[in-house]
């Protein structure tokens, strides 16, 4: 490390501690969060949605641009800014110039923008916003980002540095604020005191049913027992949900300096992430970001001067949607299959190893750093009477603006999908939202208004969950909606308890029946198809009130909540075997209109079940026996001709 280096990192160690007012902060910050930069630099979003839409080739081209322009400039890789929609993302900030963001950048064009940007020309059409900064001169034409319709309605609280910020940087992350949470826990409060602090501000947790996080910790706090754990849940294995995926590979110590906190509280010297092996790049940048605090001394023995020690073991999961469960988790982390057990005894209690075990999500403790620097009280002063903070959203289905979405507690679902969302794509109309993954349910048009609130949501037959958010149009069928989620719930139940592993095989094999064609059916396959509808709520309802786990529990929402909602669309399905929506294929009926087919056969030849029949240039005719439904005659026509029904 050279003088000047070591003289940063030596005003970074008081600024963690002291706060900002210390001697040569004030430029030392600024220079390492950017707001000064003596030549350009370049942010592109490399997270896993950035790069599966083709960030990769962006960051190529972009260093093959500079290299043939002899162009001296940083290029720095960035995680999701939250708006997965428009990327490629690649933001542009020029000396004594404010940063702007442009969208779409996709590898081909990365010569044609930047050779307008280093031109003084900003093309405004492809901008998404230029970042606010007092030190910078802002761009005329060109909107503030937080103005922007996606932005202006959030308040970004976890999300804060995802996508603004190098996540492989500790002394950036510490720049804007990091790590000063951990040390007013460390100086200001004892264990218990913590734990006041965090119950004070009113944070439950973000993961599923919203339990008190400071009256969770107190419960392990309280044990005799001198060896405890926590674990962070990284699991996400709800379908449409990616928020811990995002909050890692964009702000990897923020979690780490979360989890030291809470394990400073409960009294754990040992952690573990549980994290899905699916997620590469965010194992990669939490392994750096250990590497990088425990050779700062944020984790590892004695903990910034304190007697405090904790050291965190990565353990990678299979991805088992079960392992969402506290008991079964820590089975996994055991070294054992992934099962539930019942409780009492709870985690808190006797957990990992038989040890008290608290067990919270990648959100919860993300949450942690700004609770400590704010304190309680500001905290609590946003949200509701019972839920307060933020929640952040994976917002995703048929919607405009798909993408991270962090919001104030109360936000109402409307302002949601249609003020950050954009509304409905294509100029459809809204029909549902499901929220909180297979365990939670659907919101229909009448209820959009509801708050984003954990009490609030239950009164719909809904929860906050995880946090994914799928939107669904007027083309989406709500018994087919409930028939994928079932489908998938079926796939993963562990098959320890017989409700859950028989009883939504039977919901599944009822649903499927539903929407099943005449074709091929026997007399007596109608009478079961009648016979087991009838049964359908029943046994959802007995389901949820017997199964082991909570997740057995909610495993008959996705049909409680359509039937509840959309009971019409199910007795279409049952007594009219027709799908209005058109989405289920045996329900759908496609004929050819003959004054619009012009007899070009290209249909016949595409249909697999030869069913179609006409003589070249004379109209053609579906045999609706043969038909089995694809809709590869639509797919075909050029004239329009095919009608479905």
């Amino acid at each position: 490390m050279n003088d000047n280096m070591g003289k940063i990192s030596d005003i970074l160690s008081k600024v963690v501690v002291e706060g900002s007012n210390v001697v040569g902060a004030a430029e030392t910050l600024a220079t390492l969060c950017r707001d000064q930069v003596s030549k350009p630099v370049i942010y592109i979003g490399a997270g896993t949605c950035g790069l599966g839409a083709g960030a990769q080739a962006t960051i190529d081209a972009t260093k093959q641009y500079l290299a043939a322009k002899n162009i001296d400039a940083d290029v720095v890789k960035v995680g999701c800014i939250g708006y997965c929609s428009v990327e490629p993302l690649l933001d542009v900030q020029m000396p004594g110039r404010t940063r702007v963001s442009f969208q779409h950048v996709t590898g081909d064009v990365v010569e044609d923008l930047l050779d307008k940007v280093f031109a003084g020309v900003m093309p405004e059409s492809q901008a998404v916003g230029q970042f606010r900064c007092e030190a910078q001169k802002p761009y005329d034409g060109i909107i503030y980002i937080d103005e922007h319709p996606f932005f202006a309605p959030q308040t970004r609280w976890v999300l804060a540095n995802c996508g603004r910020m190098d996540p492989d940087s500790l002394e950036e992350y510490i720049a804007r604020g990091g790590y000063q949470g951990l040390a007013k826990a460390l100086k200001q409060f004892d264990p218990d005191a913590l734990c006041d602090e965090v119950e004070k501000s009113g944070l439950r947790g973000r993961g599923g049913g919203g339990f008190p996080t400071g009256k969770k910790w107190k419960f392990a706090r309280g044990s005799k027992e001198g060896q405890k754990y926590l674990i962070c849940n990284a699991d996400e294995g709800d379908p449409g949900a990616f928020m811990d995926r995002a909050v890692i590979e964009g702000d990897p110590h923020r979690l780490l300096e979360g989890m030291a906190v809470a394990a400073y509280a409960i009294g754990a010297s040992k952690a573990y992430i549980y994290i899905r092996a699916e997620y590469p790049l965010a194992i990669k940048r939490l392994k750096k970001a250990m590497a990088q605090a425990e050779a700062n001394g944020f984790l590892g023995d004695h903990i910034m001067g304190t007697d405090f020690s904790l050291h965190i073991v990565i353990k990678m999961g299979a991805g088992a949607f079960v392992c969402g469960e506290e008991t079964a988790l820590i089975h996994s982390v055991e070294g054992k299959r992934g099962m539930p057990r019942p409780r009492p005894p709870f985690p808190a209690v006797s957990g990992a190893f038989g040890k008290p075990t608290i067990i919270n999500n990648v959100e919860t403790l993300a949450n942690i750093p700004y609770l400590m620097r704010v304190g309680s009280e500001a905290f609590a002063s946003v949200g509701t009477a019972g839920s307060k903070g933020t929640k952040v959203f994976a917002l995703s289905g048929k919607v405009s603006r798909t993408g991270l979405v962090e919001v104030k507690m109360g936000t109402t679902v409307r302002q949601i999908i249609f003020d950050v969302g954009g509304g409905i794509a294509n100029g459809r109309q809204y029909k549902a939202v499901q929220i909180g993954g297979p365990s939670g349910g659907c919101i229909p048009t009448q209820h959009l208004d509801i708050n984003i609130d954990y009490e609030e949501l239950k009164t719909v037959g809904a929860m906050m969950g995880s946090g994914g958010l799928v939107v669904m149009d007027e083309d989406n069928c709500m018994v087919d909606v409930a028939k994928f989620f079932m489908d998938f719930i079926q796939r993963e139940s562990c098959g320890k308890c017989i409700p859950c592993r028989e009883g939504t095989r039977r919901m599944l094999e009822i649903l499927r029946r539903i929407t099943r064609g005449r074709k091929g059916e026997t007399g007596t396959q109608t009478l079961e198809r009648f016979q087991s509808v009838l049964q359908l709520q029943k046994l959802a309802e007995i389901i949820r009130d017997t199964s082991l786990c909570g997740l057995g529990q909610t495993a008959p929402n996705p049909i409680l909540s359509t039937l509840r909602w959309f009971r019409n669309e199910y007795e279409e399905h049952v007594y009219d075997r027709h799908c209005k929506a058109g989405a289920c294929a045996e329900l759908v009926t496609y004929t050819i209109d003959p004054d619009k087919c012009k007899g070009c056969t290209l249909c016949a030849k595409k249909c697999p079940a030869e069913a179609i029949l006409g003589a070249p240039k004379s109209p053609h005719h579906i045999v609706e026996s043969k038909c089995i439904g694809c809709g590869s005659c639509m797919d075909s026509c050029r004239f329009h001709a095919i009608v479905k029904s």
